[in-house]
């Protein structure tokens, strides 16, 4: 049976305290980057514009849960040295930090004693998980909701180990 998965815009709107985002791949291929991670391999020049098509809503989405007092913050394991894919998401950060997202980094081999959940997700006010499902060459493989307790504090206490232990983006230099 389908599930009904919540856009982003919904899931953050309805945030009341918390949301906590985990990444885990050293590369992603969903479609909606391509032309802009394409542009950047062979340039090395990144849409920096809080303002652009493909910054605009997402900026505006986290400036609006952070102005509720909603505290957003991302981690990211990474292998080094890192991907081309993890420079040009290490390239874009400014513009979550400026949209108002905590961001730290982690490298993958100081997360070999945490227990992590098998895929990337949000973790909204401690219970509502959205799994990131990604196919085998990164594309989006589409979401799934779930709330069971359980799980929820899985998430949890991974994302609080990775937090911890990560360095905040500006401190995060990438050789």
């Amino acid at each position: 049976m389908p599930q009904n998965v919540p856009s982003f815009a919904e899931l953050l709107d309805g945030a009341q305290s918390t949301a906590v985002h985990l990444e885990m791949r050293d590369a992603y291929g969903v479609a909606s980057e391509a032309e802009d991670f394409a542009r950047w391999k062979s340039t090395g020049e990144r849409d920096m514009d809080p303002g652009s098509p493909y910054w605009g809503p997402w900026v505006e989405l986290i400036r609006r849960t952070v102005a509720r007092g909603v505290p957003v913050r991302r981690a990211r394991i990474v292998s080094e040295p890192v991907s081309d894919y993890i420079r040009y998401e290490h390239a874009g950060t400014p513009v979550n930090l400026q949209a108002g997202e905590q961001v730290r980094w982690l490298a993958r081999r100081r997360a070999s004693d945490i227990a992590l959940p098998g895929n990337d997700f949000w973790l909204v006010d401690g219970h509502l998980i959205r799994w990131n499902h990604f196919t085998g060459d990164g594309a989006s493989g589409g979401g799934e909701i779930s709330e069971d307790l359980a799980t929820a504090k899985l998430c949890a206490d991974a994302f609080e180990a990775v937090w911890a232990r990560a360095v905040p983006h500006e401190d995060y230099k990438i050789s």
